[in-house]
């Protein structure tokens, strides 16, 4: 399988998940600019609508979206069946209706936040995403969203906030999801993406990681994510 990808974007969640997984992945990196892939394809032709994540199945068929790609990936696996419970379990729609609400909740306001073009609304959005924050925090049900397992949906929510930096969101006006993204950030195989992704960490807990080129550009220093 292929899964193409930004560094630190939102494809990181499904490539978390291949990690934790086990699965065998080839990652394939697309230029923001040109939409030329790593390997000399033209993105627009695998996802027409230009953005990643995309995941290209060893027949050729091509998934996209992430809440769908990591679903798909928990279910290709028995092991899955701890990230994404069976049908028919209301586990299994817990950690769905999370996916949608931080795909919808999260994700998209805070993608608003590096664009300028929508600088003059920005501050109604960090409000918005604050207020969603704040009744996130206090529905964690555990060191996770759903409880002790750890879920497709922590996976992305781990992504999305790894950006608070980045939208001048301090997270720490939330404890209880400042101490998820420390407890997501040290598992082994999350370690394993994020060096994979050649990201640094550039505060002092080690909980934000962001690509050498942005911490550059933004006057950070970082330091090497290790396993």
């Amino acid at each position: 399988m292929k899964l193409y990808m930004h560094a630190a974007a939102c494809s990181l969640s499904p490539h978390i998940i291949c990690r934790e997984l086990g699965l065998d992945i080839e990652l394939v990196q697309v230029d923001r600019q040109t939409h030329r892939t790593s390997d000399g394809e033209d993105y627009l032709a695998i996802n027409g609508n230009g953005y990643v994540p995309a995941l290209m199945l060893d027949d050729g068929k091509v998934l996209t979206e992430g809440p769908a790609i990591v679903q798909f990936l928990a279910d290709s696996v028995p092991e899955g069946a701890a990230m994404l419970p069976d049908v028919g379990d209301i586990r299994r729609n817990e950690v769905q209706s999370y996916l949608n609400f931080i795909t919808a909740e999260l994700h998209k306001p805070m993608v608003l936040l590096f664009n300028p073009i929508y600088s003059s609304v920005h501050g109604e959005v960090r409000a918005l995403i604050s207020k969603r924050l704040t009744w996130l925090n206090g529905r964690l049900a555990g060191p996770y969203l759903t409880g002790d397992a750890f879920t497709v949906a922590d996976a992305y929510l781990f992504v999305c906030l790894n950006w608070s930096p980045w939208t001048d969101i301090d997270l720490r006006q939330w404890p209880d999801l400042h101490g998820f993204m420390a407890r997501v950030a040290a598992r082994p195989k999350v370690r394993e993406a994020l060096q994979a992704e050649d990201l640094e960490a550039f505060d002092a807990d080690g909980v934000y990681f962001a690509p050498h080129a942005y911490l550059a550009s933004s006057g950070r220093t970082g330091s090497p994510v290790r396993p």
